[in-house]
């Protein structure tokens, strides 16, 4: 059995992890700030739910042929950054009553599966709990797929309270910013933009 200091430097190792600015964060801020902390939170669910894909993948050694495979992973990079791209325009095009909360509203699954795709097709989440989880488990602890189990599970629920905190936070912010004229029309080009640049990195890395 894994002893439980082990399991403390992991959650605390975890929840620097969850704060260190990347693509989920600014994710699930900008789209709370935009539509509010419910929509963060159903985001945040989906990205959560998503980890349990790439733990899965990690676990079951699938990860590493992704990780080896050329062509798998440019593939999995090219899906993200479509979608990002597509993000990106639907935010840019959106009417400032639809940012307002008088438009069309997205419903809860589609909330929620937007943070699954956003995380699914985001291939360095594999490669980092590859080179991350393992290094928590040990065969002196017993088989090793369950412990890479168990710890991506502590993983996702440290993330799931985190991005809930920052859903909170910034539909303060969001709420903040819509009593400015215009103001909601600025946030979602400079959401679209943080979309774009996201899709751009995530091409790069295909000739990196």
């Amino acid at each position: 059995m894994m002893p439980i200091d082990v399991y403390l430097v992991f959650i605390f190792t975890s929840t620097l992890l969850a704060l260190t600015p990347g693509p989920d964060n600014i994710f699930v801020l900008t789209q709370s700030a935009l539509y509010g902390k419910r929509s963060g939170i159903l985001i945040t669910l989906g990205l959560c739910t998503g980890l349990v894909f790439h733990t899965c993948l990690v676990a079951f050694g699938v990860a590493t042929i992704m990780q080896t495979s050329d062509w798998a992973l440019s593939a999995l990079k090219i899906i993200g950054a479509i979608y990002l791209v597509c993000l990106a325009w639907q935010i840019f095009n959106s009417q400032t009553q639809e940012l307002s909360g008088k438009g069309v509203v997205m419903s809860d699954t589609n909330l929620y599966l937007r943070g699954i795709v956003m995380n699914v097709t985001n291939p360095k989440v594999s490669i980092f709990f590859l080179a991350f989880l393992p290094q928590f488990a040990s065969s002196n602890y017993g088989a090793i797929t369950p412990q890479i189990i168990l710890l991506g599970a502590i993983f996702g629920v440290v993330s799931l309270f985190i991005f809930s905190g920052i859903s909170i936070l910034a539909s303060t912010l969001g709420d903040w910013l819509k009593r400015k004229p215009n103001a909601q029309i600025y946030l979602s080009r400079t959401t679209a933009l943080i979309f774009v640049v996201l899709a751009f990195n995530l091409l790069m890395g295909l000739i990196s």
